[in-house]
């Protein structure tokens, strides 16, 4: 009788253990097709230098988990140390959140393959870079327009070039800032505002910190965004 009880006892006790939920407010997990050995690192940009977060070691199981508190809503990074291999696609950036980020991807391409999911800042953000992709795409062209023109020393080609690439700037950081100001509510209108168009007029960022929610202008990049304005309105 007493070892029946001692079983139910302990049963009891693993059933409490793996039902607990973790205290942690942010969950990330995933899996990378094809890694059999590596380590992984989560980082994040901290006073302009790279933390890392957590290490995880991968050896024979692709997948990965991890959990720790965020303070706010901010882009980290998943960087692979794949050993042996010198590749430069080893560093993925995701948006995390509060809650449960997933991310699906495989080793061949590590982030053109990748598959997150869970996070709202990072689908806003995915929307927002396959538009502004293509004013990226538009700028390179030009840019090799105009290393030609000059080439040839041909004067009315390098205006009509110069011309161009402002009208193609104009609209692309007009998207950014209409992209934003849409979506003030998230903390991805301040990050655009501080990674994409930084170096826009203070007139373009003082419209999306002024749209921001209570709750974004409280936020990591709400406030970077505040501070990093009023220091341009200084050197003015």
């Amino acid at each position: 009788m007493k070892k029946l009880l001692s079983g139910f006892l302990m049963a009891g006790i693993l059933f409490a253990c793996s039902d607990k939920k973790s205290d942690k407010n942010f969950e990330i997990t995933g899996t990378i097709k094809g890694l059999k050995k590596g380590t992984l690192y989560i980082q994040h940009i901290e006073d302009t230098a790279v933390v890392t977060i957590d290490t995880i070691k991968i050896d024979g199981n692709s997948s990965f988990s991890s959990a720790f508190d965020l303070k706010s809503p901010e882009m980290l990074y998943l960087y692979l140390d794949r050993g042996t291999s010198n590749t430069i696609d080893n560093r993925l950036p995701f948006f995390a959140e509060p809650g449960k980020l997933n991310i699906e991807t495989d080793l061949e391409l590590f982030y053109a393959n990748a598959k997150i999911t869970g996070s709202k800042n990072q689908e806003l953000y995915e929307k927002y870079k396959k538009i502004a992709s293509r004013y990226n795409d538009e700028q390179l062209l030009l840019t090799e327009e105009r290393f030609k023109a000059l080439k040839s020393n041909n004067e009315a080609a390098i205006l009509s070039n110069e011309a161009k690439y402002n009208a193609i700037l104009k609209r692309k950081y007009l998207y950014a800032i209409n992209f934003a100001v849409t979506n003030k509510n998230y903390e991805v209108a301040p990050y655009i505002a501080l990674s994409e168009i930084n170096n826009a007029t203070t007139k373009y960022l003082d419209t999306i910190n002024n749209c921001l929610s209570k709750k974004v202008a409280k936020s990591k990049y709400g406030i970077l965004l505040k501070n990093y304005i009023a220091e341009r309105k200084k050197s003015e």
